[in-house]
Protein backbone atom coordinates (compact mmCIF):
# COMPACT_ATOMS: atom_id res chain seq x y z
CA UNK A 1 0.00 0.00 0.00
CA UNK A 2 1.39 3.59 -1.30
CA UNK A 3 1.99 6.09 2.10
CA UNK A 4 -0.30 8.33 2.23
CA UNK A 5 0.74 12.14 1.93
CA UNK A 6 0.69 14.12 5.26
CA UNK A 7 -0.25 17.55 4.92
CA UNK A 8 -1.09 20.18 7.71
CA UNK A 9 -3.94 22.42 7.29
CA UNK A 10 -3.40 25.69 9.07
CA UNK A 11 -5.93 28.55 10.18
CA UNK A 12 -5.32 31.87 12.10
CA UNK A 13 -7.11 33.89 14.03
CA UNK A 14 -11.35 33.89 14.28
CA UNK A 15 -11.45 31.06 11.84
CA UNK A 16 -13.06 29.01 14.82
CA UNK A 17 -15.57 31.88 14.78
CA UNK A 18 -16.82 30.57 10.91
CA UNK A 19 -20.43 30.86 10.70
CA UNK A 20 -20.79 33.13 13.64
CA UNK A 21 -18.31 36.28 12.03
CA UNK A 22 -19.20 38.05 9.33
CA UNK A 23 -21.73 35.34 7.11
CA UNK A 24 -21.59 37.93 3.91
CA UNK A 25 -18.34 37.39 3.65
CA UNK A 26 -17.39 33.99 5.25
CA UNK A 27 -20.62 31.57 5.00
CA UNK A 28 -22.47 30.05 6.69
CA UNK A 29 -19.85 26.78 7.46
CA UNK A 30 -18.27 26.16 10.57
CA UNK A 31 -14.62 25.29 10.71
CA UNK A 32 -15.83 21.87 11.72
CA UNK A 33 -17.31 22.19 8.02
CA UNK A 34 -14.19 22.44 6.65
CA UNK A 35 -12.45 20.22 8.28
CA UNK A 36 -14.75 17.40 6.98
CA UNK A 37 -14.89 18.75 3.75
CA UNK A 38 -10.63 18.74 3.87
CA UNK A 39 -10.85 15.24 5.31
CA UNK A 40 -13.50 13.51 2.83
CA UNK A 41 -11.51 15.09 0.18
CA UNK A 42 -7.89 14.15 1.56
CA UNK A 43 -9.06 10.68 1.62
CA UNK A 44 -10.30 10.73 -1.85
CA UNK A 45 -6.87 12.22 -3.00
CA UNK A 46 -4.68 9.58 -1.05
CA UNK A 47 -3.64 12.44 1.82
CA UNK A 48 -3.88 12.54 5.73
CA UNK A 49 -4.70 15.67 6.93
CA UNK A 50 -3.49 17.21 9.90
CA UNK A 51 -5.95 20.34 10.45
CA UNK A 52 -5.26 23.21 13.02
CA UNK A 53 -6.60 26.14 14.13
CA UNK A 54 -4.65 28.91 16.83
CA UNK A 55 -5.21 32.19 17.75
CA UNK A 56 -1.92 32.49 18.27
CA UNK A 57 0.69 33.57 15.86
CA UNK A 58 3.42 31.86 17.81
CA UNK A 59 1.47 28.20 18.06
CA UNK A 60 0.89 28.65 14.11
CA UNK A 61 4.70 29.04 13.77
CA UNK A 62 5.75 25.98 16.02
CA UNK A 63 3.43 23.70 13.85
CA UNK A 64 5.07 25.07 10.78
CA UNK A 65 8.23 24.20 12.19
CA UNK A 66 7.00 21.04 13.14
CA UNK A 67 6.07 20.12 9.78
CA UNK A 68 9.74 20.07 8.93
CA UNK A 69 10.65 16.38 7.56
CA UNK A 70 6.99 15.15 8.95
CA UNK A 71 4.28 16.71 6.10
CA UNK A 72 4.89 17.09 2.67
CA UNK A 73 2.50 20.01 2.08
CA UNK A 74 0.88 23.00 3.58
CA UNK A 75 -2.30 24.43 2.98
CA UNK A 76 -2.35 27.52 5.39
CA UNK A 77 -5.32 30.61 5.80
CA UNK A 78 -3.11 32.32 8.30
CA UNK A 79 -6.27 34.97 8.23
CA UNK A 80 -5.25 38.73 9.65
CA UNK A 81 -1.78 36.97 10.45
CA UNK A 82 -1.44 37.43 6.34
CA UNK A 83 -1.14 40.43 6.49
CA UNK A 84 1.45 41.32 9.39
CA UNK A 85 3.63 37.80 10.21
CA UNK A 86 7.14 37.93 9.58
CA UNK A 87 7.18 35.38 11.46
CA UNK A 88 4.96 32.71 10.14
CA UNK A 89 6.80 34.01 6.47
CA UNK A 90 10.06 32.86 8.27
CA UNK A 91 8.88 29.64 9.38
CA UNK A 92 6.84 28.76 5.79
CA UNK A 93 10.21 29.64 4.30
CA UNK A 94 12.91 27.06 6.12
CA UNK A 95 10.16 24.20 6.26
CA UNK A 96 11.18 23.18 2.35
CA UNK A 97 7.85 21.83 1.58
CA UNK A 98 4.89 23.12 -1.15
CA UNK A 99 2.83 25.97 0.54
CA UNK A 100 -0.60 26.98 -0.57
CA UNK A 101 -1.86 30.27 0.45
CA UNK A 102 -5.84 29.93 1.12
CA UNK A 103 -8.29 32.68 1.79
CA UNK A 104 -11.93 31.83 2.02
CA UNK A 105 -13.19 35.28 0.54
CA UNK A 106 -11.65 37.42 -2.58
CA UNK A 107 -8.84 39.25 -0.23
CA UNK A 108 -8.59 41.51 -3.52
CA UNK A 109 -12.06 42.92 -3.35
CA UNK A 110 -12.32 43.85 0.16
CA UNK A 111 -10.05 46.61 2.11
CA UNK A 112 -6.75 47.40 0.53
CA UNK A 113 -5.06 46.16 3.18
CA UNK A 114 -5.72 43.14 2.52
CA UNK A 115 -3.78 43.33 -0.59
CA UNK A 116 -0.90 42.78 1.39
CA UNK A 117 0.02 38.79 1.95
CA UNK A 118 3.96 38.43 3.49
CA UNK A 119 3.06 34.30 2.59
CA UNK A 120 2.58 35.10 -1.41
CA UNK A 121 6.26 35.47 -2.64
CA UNK A 122 7.24 31.55 -0.57
CA UNK A 123 3.76 30.28 -1.61
CA UNK A 124 3.79 27.55 -4.54
CA UNK A 125 0.04 29.44 -5.19
CA UNK A 126 -2.70 31.54 -3.65
CA UNK A 127 -6.49 30.45 -3.52
CA UNK A 128 -9.16 32.82 -2.73
CA UNK A 129 -12.36 33.68 -3.36
CA UNK A 130 -14.11 30.38 -3.33
CA UNK A 131 -15.13 30.03 0.29
CA UNK A 132 -14.38 26.26 1.54
CA UNK A 133 -13.84 24.70 -1.95
CA UNK A 134 -10.67 27.04 -1.65
CA UNK A 135 -9.43 24.47 0.41
CA UNK A 136 -10.59 21.79 -1.90
CA UNK A 137 -8.58 24.03 -4.76
CA UNK A 138 -5.37 23.87 -2.12
CA UNK A 139 -5.27 20.12 -1.45
CA UNK A 140 -5.80 19.52 -5.61
CA UNK A 141 -2.68 22.17 -5.92
CA UNK A 142 -0.88 20.31 -4.03
CA UNK A 143 -1.83 16.89 -5.08
CA UNK A 144 -0.64 18.42 -8.26
CA UNK A 145 2.48 19.36 -6.86
CA UNK A 146 3.60 16.40 -5.03
CA UNK A 147 2.70 14.28 -8.11
CA UNK A 148 5.40 15.90 -10.14
CA UNK A 149 7.82 15.70 -7.36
Amino acid sequence: MARQSQILVLNGPNLNMLGVRQPEIYGHATLADVEALCRTHGDAIGFDIDFRQSNHEGELVTWIQEARGTKDGIAINAAAFTHTSVAILDALSLVDIPVIEVHLSNVFARDKFRHLSYISPIAAGVICGFGPQSYILALDALRSILNKA
